[in-house]
Protein backbone atom coordinates (compact mmCIF):
# COMPACT_ATOMS: atom_id res chain seq x y z
CA UNK A 1 0.00 0.00 0.00
CA UNK A 2 0.70 3.63 -0.51
CA UNK A 3 -0.46 7.35 1.21
CA UNK A 4 -1.85 9.10 -0.80
CA UNK A 5 -3.40 12.96 -0.25
CA UNK A 6 -7.04 14.14 -1.09
CA UNK A 7 -6.39 17.40 -2.15
CA UNK A 8 -9.95 18.10 -1.46
CA UNK A 9 -8.66 18.74 2.44
CA UNK A 10 -6.99 21.72 0.46
CA UNK A 11 -10.15 23.72 -0.48
CA UNK A 12 -8.66 27.45 -0.58
CA UNK A 13 -4.78 26.26 -1.27
CA UNK A 14 -3.51 26.35 -5.35
CA UNK A 15 -2.50 23.13 -6.38
CA UNK A 16 1.23 24.58 -7.46
CA UNK A 17 1.60 25.76 -4.10
CA UNK A 18 0.14 22.63 -2.19
CA UNK A 19 1.86 19.79 -4.12
CA UNK A 20 5.69 20.68 -3.41
CA UNK A 21 4.60 20.58 0.30
CA UNK A 22 2.51 17.46 -0.26
CA UNK A 23 5.96 15.90 -1.34
CA UNK A 24 8.39 17.12 0.89
CA UNK A 25 5.87 15.89 3.90
CA UNK A 26 6.15 12.12 2.01
CA UNK A 27 2.86 11.32 0.36
CA UNK A 28 3.64 9.79 -2.97
CA UNK A 29 -0.16 9.99 -4.52
CA UNK A 30 -2.39 12.30 -4.50
CA UNK A 31 -6.43 12.73 -5.39
CA UNK A 32 -7.49 15.47 -7.29
CA UNK A 33 -10.54 17.44 -6.06
CA UNK A 34 -11.77 18.88 -9.45
CA UNK A 35 -15.64 19.73 -8.10
CA UNK A 36 -16.83 23.65 -8.27
CA UNK A 37 -15.36 25.87 -5.56
CA UNK A 38 -12.05 24.10 -5.13
CA UNK A 39 -9.17 25.52 -6.82
CA UNK A 40 -8.55 23.06 -9.48
CA UNK A 41 -12.65 23.08 -10.30
CA UNK A 42 -12.67 21.24 -13.65
CA UNK A 43 -13.65 23.99 -16.10
CA UNK A 44 -11.28 26.54 -14.76
CA UNK A 45 -8.31 23.95 -15.90
CA UNK A 46 -7.87 24.82 -19.58
CA UNK A 47 -4.75 23.08 -21.54
CA UNK A 48 -1.85 25.07 -19.65
CA UNK A 49 -3.05 24.11 -16.64
CA UNK A 50 -3.47 21.14 -16.84
CA UNK A 51 0.24 20.73 -18.61
CA UNK A 52 1.54 22.29 -15.80
CA UNK A 53 -0.72 20.17 -13.31
CA UNK A 54 1.47 16.63 -15.38
CA UNK A 55 4.89 18.32 -15.11
CA UNK A 56 4.59 18.78 -11.37
CA UNK A 57 2.90 15.22 -11.12
CA UNK A 58 6.26 14.24 -12.64
CA UNK A 59 8.80 16.87 -11.19
CA UNK A 60 7.73 15.41 -7.49
CA UNK A 61 7.45 11.90 -8.50
CA UNK A 62 3.93 11.76 -7.01
CA UNK A 63 1.22 9.64 -8.74
CA UNK A 64 -1.63 10.73 -9.84
CA UNK A 65 -3.92 8.09 -7.40
CA UNK A 66 -7.64 8.81 -8.20
CA UNK A 67 -9.85 12.22 -9.70
CA UNK A 68 -12.56 13.31 -7.77
CA UNK A 69 -15.24 14.74 -9.32
CA UNK A 70 -17.81 14.63 -7.36
CA UNK A 71 -21.19 15.14 -9.00
CA UNK A 72 -24.68 13.44 -8.53
CA UNK A 73 -26.79 11.10 -10.45
CA UNK A 74 -29.34 11.25 -8.91
CA UNK A 75 -30.90 14.24 -10.27
CA UNK A 76 -34.10 14.22 -12.05
CA UNK A 77 -34.67 17.33 -13.94
CA UNK A 78 -33.29 16.20 -17.40
CA UNK A 79 -31.36 19.50 -17.82
CA UNK A 80 -29.67 19.13 -14.90
CA UNK A 81 -29.16 15.39 -15.10
CA UNK A 82 -27.74 16.32 -18.80
CA UNK A 83 -25.13 18.60 -17.26
CA UNK A 84 -24.32 16.37 -14.87
CA UNK A 85 -23.25 13.69 -16.93
CA UNK A 86 -21.99 15.91 -19.24
CA UNK A 87 -19.19 17.14 -16.03
CA UNK A 88 -18.65 13.69 -15.32
CA UNK A 89 -17.89 12.75 -18.86
CA UNK A 90 -15.24 15.75 -19.06
CA UNK A 91 -13.94 14.58 -15.91
CA UNK A 92 -13.20 10.74 -17.50
CA UNK A 93 -11.61 12.95 -20.26
CA UNK A 94 -9.52 14.56 -18.06
CA UNK A 95 -8.54 11.27 -16.15
CA UNK A 96 -7.36 9.82 -19.42
CA UNK A 97 -5.33 13.04 -20.61
CA UNK A 98 -3.65 13.14 -17.27
CA UNK A 99 -2.89 9.80 -17.67
CA UNK A 100 0.40 8.45 -15.97
CA UNK A 101 2.64 5.49 -17.45
CA UNK A 102 1.56 2.14 -16.17
CA UNK A 103 -1.76 3.12 -14.57
CA UNK A 104 -5.29 2.60 -15.35
CA UNK A 105 -7.05 6.71 -14.36
CA UNK A 106 -9.85 6.28 -11.59
CA UNK A 107 -12.43 9.07 -10.99
CA UNK A 108 -13.95 8.82 -7.72
CA UNK A 109 -17.51 10.26 -7.02
CA UNK A 110 -21.01 10.50 -5.19
CA UNK A 111 -23.64 8.54 -6.41
CA UNK A 112 -25.58 11.77 -4.55
CA UNK A 113 -29.60 11.88 -3.72
CA UNK A 114 -31.02 11.42 -0.13
CA UNK A 115 -30.60 8.61 2.32
CA UNK A 116 -34.24 7.90 1.87
CA UNK A 117 -33.80 8.04 -2.44
CA UNK A 118 -32.33 4.89 -2.77
CA UNK A 119 -35.56 2.81 -2.67
CA UNK A 120 -37.05 4.79 -5.46
CA UNK A 121 -34.20 5.44 -7.71
CA UNK A 122 -32.08 2.20 -7.07
CA UNK A 123 -32.81 1.55 -10.75
CA UNK A 124 -31.99 4.83 -12.36
CA UNK A 125 -28.63 4.55 -10.77
CA UNK A 126 -27.82 1.51 -12.04
CA UNK A 127 -29.08 2.52 -15.64
CA UNK A 128 -26.51 6.47 -15.15
CA UNK A 129 -23.57 4.31 -13.45
CA UNK A 130 -24.08 1.41 -16.35
CA UNK A 131 -23.71 4.42 -19.09
CA UNK A 132 -20.92 5.76 -16.98
CA UNK A 133 -18.89 2.86 -17.26
CA UNK A 134 -19.35 2.65 -21.03
CA UNK A 135 -18.10 5.96 -21.30
CA UNK A 136 -15.25 5.09 -19.14
CA UNK A 137 -14.14 1.68 -20.94
CA UNK A 138 -14.29 3.78 -23.76
CA UNK A 139 -11.50 5.80 -22.35
CA UNK A 140 -9.73 3.23 -20.32
CA UNK A 141 -10.44 4.62 -17.36
CA UNK A 142 -12.20 3.34 -14.17
CA UNK A 143 -15.40 5.07 -12.56
CA UNK A 144 -15.38 4.29 -8.71
CA UNK A 145 -18.71 5.37 -6.73
CA UNK A 146 -18.38 6.38 -3.59
CA UNK A 147 -20.92 4.84 -0.33
CA UNK A 148 -21.35 7.73 1.68
CA UNK A 149 -23.66 8.58 5.12
CA UNK A 150 -26.89 10.79 3.59
CA UNK A 151 -26.92 10.24 0.39
CA UNK A 152 -28.96 7.50 -1.48
CA UNK A 153 -26.18 5.28 -1.28
CA UNK A 154 -24.98 5.43 2.46
CA UNK A 155 -24.39 1.36 2.95
CA UNK A 156 -22.03 -1.14 1.87
CA UNK A 157 -24.67 -3.53 1.21
CA UNK A 158 -26.25 -0.59 -1.43
CA UNK A 159 -22.92 -0.30 -2.98
CA UNK A 160 -22.38 -4.33 -3.76
CA UNK A 161 -25.59 -4.38 -4.99
CA UNK A 162 -24.91 -1.42 -7.42
CA UNK A 163 -21.72 -3.11 -8.28
CA UNK A 164 -23.54 -6.82 -8.74
CA UNK A 165 -26.71 -4.97 -11.06
CA UNK A 166 -24.19 -2.76 -13.07
CA UNK A 167 -21.52 -5.61 -13.67
CA UNK A 168 -19.43 -3.75 -15.13
CA UNK A 169 -15.41 -4.08 -15.81
CA UNK A 170 -14.17 -0.70 -15.82
CA UNK A 171 -17.24 0.63 -12.11
CA UNK A 172 -15.41 -0.37 -9.45
CA UNK A 173 -15.76 1.43 -5.81
CA UNK A 174 -14.76 4.12 -3.76
CA UNK A 175 -13.97 3.12 0.17
CA UNK A 176 -14.47 5.54 2.94
CA UNK A 177 -13.86 3.28 6.07
CA UNK A 178 -15.51 6.30 7.75
CA UNK A 179 -18.95 6.32 6.64
CA UNK A 180 -18.71 2.34 8.31
CA UNK A 181 -17.59 3.80 11.22
CA UNK A 182 -20.24 6.56 12.40
CA UNK A 183 -22.95 3.64 11.72
CA UNK A 184 -21.45 1.33 13.86
CA UNK A 185 -20.19 -0.92 11.53
CA UNK A 186 -17.08 -3.29 12.86
CA UNK A 187 -13.68 -2.27 10.81
CA UNK A 188 -13.24 -5.92 9.98
CA UNK A 189 -16.87 -6.43 8.37
CA UNK A 190 -16.11 -3.25 6.58
CA UNK A 191 -12.89 -4.09 5.05
CA UNK A 192 -13.84 -7.58 3.94
CA UNK A 193 -16.98 -6.58 2.43
CA UNK A 194 -15.70 -3.80 0.46
CA UNK A 195 -11.86 -3.81 0.04
CA UNK A 196 -11.65 -6.35 -2.33
CA UNK A 197 -14.22 -4.22 -4.95
CA UNK A 198 -12.19 -1.01 -4.07
CA UNK A 199 -9.32 0.97 -6.19
CA UNK A 200 -8.88 3.84 -3.62
CA UNK A 201 -9.83 4.99 -0.57
CA UNK A 202 -10.48 7.89 1.79
CA UNK A 203 -9.56 8.02 5.98
CA UNK A 204 -10.66 10.61 8.45
CA UNK A 205 -11.23 10.16 12.22
CA UNK A 206 -14.56 10.27 13.47
CA UNK A 207 -16.69 9.86 16.43
CA UNK A 208 -20.53 9.67 17.41
CA UNK A 209 -23.27 7.89 15.56
CA UNK A 210 -24.42 9.44 12.70
CA UNK A 211 -26.16 11.62 12.56
CA UNK A 212 -24.72 13.00 15.46
CA UNK A 213 -21.30 12.88 14.18
CA UNK A 214 -18.43 14.78 13.70
CA UNK A 215 -15.29 13.72 11.32
CA UNK A 216 -11.55 14.81 12.56
CA UNK A 217 -8.18 15.07 10.83
CA UNK A 218 -6.42 11.59 10.98
CA UNK A 219 -4.32 11.54 14.02
CA UNK A 220 -6.90 14.13 16.31
CA UNK A 221 -9.52 11.27 17.44
CA UNK A 222 -10.17 7.83 18.26
CA UNK A 223 -9.95 5.46 15.19
CA UNK A 224 -7.67 2.83 15.72
CA UNK A 225 -5.82 2.72 12.08
CA UNK A 226 -3.50 -0.29 13.09
CA UNK A 227 -6.75 -2.38 13.28
CA UNK A 228 -7.70 -0.84 9.89
CA UNK A 229 -4.32 -1.46 7.86
CA UNK A 230 -4.41 -4.81 9.12
CA UNK A 231 -8.32 -5.37 7.86
CA UNK A 232 -7.14 -3.88 4.69
CA UNK A 233 -4.51 -6.18 4.44
CA UNK A 234 -6.11 -9.22 5.31
CA UNK A 235 -8.63 -8.21 2.39
CA UNK A 236 -6.30 -7.71 -0.66
CA UNK A 237 -6.08 -4.42 -0.50
CA UNK A 238 -3.08 -3.07 -2.06
CA UNK A 239 -3.91 0.53 -3.52
CA UNK A 240 -3.35 3.41 -1.80
CA UNK A 241 -5.09 4.65 1.47
CA UNK A 242 -6.32 8.29 0.37
CA UNK A 243 -6.22 11.08 3.61
CA UNK A 244 -8.91 13.32 3.46
CA UNK A 245 -9.88 16.54 5.91
CA UNK A 246 -13.52 16.82 6.13
CA UNK A 247 -15.17 20.09 5.21
CA UNK A 248 -16.66 19.62 8.99
CA UNK A 249 -12.61 20.52 10.09
CA UNK A 250 -12.04 23.13 7.27
CA UNK A 251 -14.45 25.35 8.13
CA UNK A 252 -12.95 25.29 11.70
CA UNK A 253 -11.11 28.80 12.45
CA UNK A 254 -7.37 28.59 11.97
CA UNK A 255 -7.53 25.58 9.63
CA UNK A 256 -4.07 25.05 8.24
CA UNK A 257 -4.07 22.63 5.58
CA UNK A 258 -0.20 21.86 5.65
CA UNK A 259 -0.38 21.18 9.48
CA UNK A 260 -3.31 18.68 8.98
CA UNK A 261 -1.51 16.81 5.75
CA UNK A 262 1.20 16.06 8.25
CA UNK A 263 -0.85 15.38 10.94
CA UNK A 264 -2.88 12.58 8.69
CA UNK A 265 0.40 11.50 7.15
CA UNK A 266 2.23 10.84 10.55
CA UNK A 267 -0.44 8.97 12.16
CA UNK A 268 -1.10 6.37 8.74
CA UNK A 269 3.02 6.43 9.18
CA UNK A 270 2.75 5.18 12.85
CA UNK A 271 -0.31 2.78 12.35
CA UNK A 272 1.79 0.99 9.03
CA UNK A 273 4.91 1.02 11.68
CA UNK A 274 3.08 -0.60 13.73
CA UNK A 275 0.70 -3.07 11.63
CA UNK A 276 3.77 -4.61 10.45
CA UNK A 277 1.47 -4.21 6.73
CA UNK A 278 3.82 -3.24 4.04
CA UNK A 279 4.18 0.26 3.03
CA UNK A 280 6.06 0.99 -0.45
CA UNK A 281 7.40 4.43 -0.42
Amino acid sequence: MQIAYCTWSMMKTPFEEGLPVIAKIGYTGIELAVTPRWPTELYSLDAARRKRIAELLQEYNITLAAIAGHTTVCEEDPDKHAANMKRLRDTIDLADELRQEGRTPVVVSLVGGHVDDWGRLKNLVVDRVGELGDYAASRDVIYAPEMHSGTAMDLPRKALWLLEQVNHPYVKLNFDISHCEIVGMPTEEACNAMAPHSVFTHVKDQRGIYPYHEFLTPGSGPYDYVRYLKAMHAAGYTGFIGMEVSVMVQRKPGYDPFVDAALGYYALLHAFNESGVPLER
